[in-house]
């Protein structure tokens, strides 16, 4: 998770906020018998890996855990996670691995941020000192550990600064109305989650979720934002009184202009709703499915499966090379984007399936769309369902083509599959700067 490590009489120490090659005091907080972890209470010397933090909410916020070190020693970790997890969990000869791709965008790059309201916010130490009078109301997101506590963002680097001022117009509108925000503890309260996704199309999307059914008070909030930002392409609301913010299971009301934006990739444009995945890197994206396509090296006569496909980024990218492409993916909304994005830009070779993975996939579904020769496969973090795995090896594909956000999870798949294929080349590519996540893209042939 981003620790550095020490050791102290041969048990590791995990050590939050700090860098490799401090010099610091550290007191135990957790002691387990093979491992303890702890937290610096003085930095005796700095290293000479450590910049200067460029958000002021560095120290709290867990989104840029890692903005203390430089750029080029954060690619250097994250190359060195992929090969740890592929020589230590899978456990399988480990070829020569290519040199990370470093994200070109180190700020502002993401498509997409999700925020919070409270009814009570985190107060900071200073805060507390100077004994202000302090708004309670806030939103911004939660800090690491702490669900129920929620820091109140004013300036985020994450997303483009049209982000930050939604963000802060609507707290500001909210609090002189002196509408609810929510309580994490009660589940009570008007205003509950913001989502803002843009596109390098300059399309924006702005999704407001609320806790109670209030008509004034919701026409009241959307129509300001409507007002004061033209450029939103997407004004969306959702009226949400379960006791979590997942959406899946609720309607979507449209306020102003379309129910949802578009991105574009090598002249191919994909259609993105309120509830589909879409790669929060959209630069990056571009270079991580290059990687995969080389990988997958599709000859005009072969059959391609796109698990995980999502909107189908992955499979509409590369259809133009294949014979036919299948996706299947979990959430039925995506799905049916996926069918769209293939109309949209006139591909006609493929076909989409929606359900779990691990019902859908079976030795009848190969027999009903013929069997692949090649598959790719971009799953959650959690990795492939064992019963996947044994359908993947049933598949007789000539090659896989694994895309993965958690390499950890990866390698434990690739062990299991090593049965039947060898792994034969490896590719990292960042696709969140500052933070310890890595992507990486493997490919295995029979």
């Amino acid at each position: 998770e981003g620790k550095c490590i020490a050791r102290n009489d041969e048990k590791i120490i995990f050590v939050k906020d700090v860098a490799p090659g401090d010099v610091a005091d550290v007191k135990i907080i957790k002691d387990r018998k093979n491992y303890a972890e702890g937290v610096a209470t003085n930095i005796i010397s700095y290293s000479d890996k450590r910049v200067t933090p460029f958000c002021i909410h560095n120290t709290l916020c867990g989104g840029c855990k890692w903005q203390h070190v430089g750029y080029d020693t954060q690619l250097f970790y994250k190359e060195q996670q992929v090969k740890d997890a592929l020589q230590r969990i899978g456990k399988v000869d480990v070829p020569e691995i290519n040199p990370i791709i470093g994200s070109e965008k180190t700020t502002f790059y993401r498509n997409k941020l999700e925020f919070t309201f409270t009814n009570l916010r985190w107060f900071t130490k200073e805060e507390i000192t100077n004994e202000a009078d302090l708004e309670k109301r806030g939103v911004g997101f939660h800090i690491p550990g702490q669900f129920s506590r929620v820091i109140d963002i004013h300036e985020c680097h994450l997303q483009s600064d049209t982000s930050n001022k939604v963000r802060n117009e609507v707290r500001e509108h909210a609090i002189k109305h002196d509408l609810s925000f929510y309580s994490i503890k009660h589940h009570e309260g008007l205003l509950r989650n913001l989502i803002i996704r843009s596109s390098t199309t300059g399309e924006l999307m702005v999704i407001v979720q609320f806790g109670t059914d209030e008509p004034e008070n919701i026409v009241l909030v959307m129509e300001n934002l409507k007002n004061k930002f033209p450029e939103i392409t997407s004004l969306l609301y959702i009226i949400n009184t379960k006791k979590n913010d997942t959406f899946q299971d609720q309607e979507i009301m449209l306020f102003h202009g379309k129910d949802h934006i578009y991105e574009e990739m090598e002249g191919l444009k994909f259609k993105i709703s309120p509830k589909s995945f879409y790669q929060t890197n959209s630069l990056q994206a571009y270079e991580l499915y290059k990687v995969a396509r080389d990988f997958a090296a599709i000859d005009s006569k072969d059959i391609v499966y796109d698990l995980y496909t999502g909107t189908g980024t992955i499979a509409n990218f590369v259809a133009k090379k294949a014979k036919k492409v299948v996706g299947i993916e979990y959430v039925e909304a995506a799905i049916e984007d996926a069918k769209v994005n293939s109309e949209i830009n006139d591909i006609d070779n493929t076909v989409f399936y929606a359900g779990d993975m691990k019902d859908v996939l079976t030795n009848s579904f190969y027999d009903q769309n013929g069997y692949p020769d090649v598959i790719i496969t971009d799953p959650p973090r959690a990795g492939m369902h064992t019963d996947v795995i044994d359908v993947l090896l049933n598949s007789n594909a000539r090659k896989i083509v694994y895309v993965s956000c958690n390499p950890a999870t990866q390698a434990r798949d690739i062990e299991l599959l090593s049965s039947k294929y060898q792994l034969d080349k490896v590719q990292p590519v960042d696709m969140f700067p500052h933070t310890h996540h890595v992507e990486n893209v493997v490919l295995l042939t029979k």
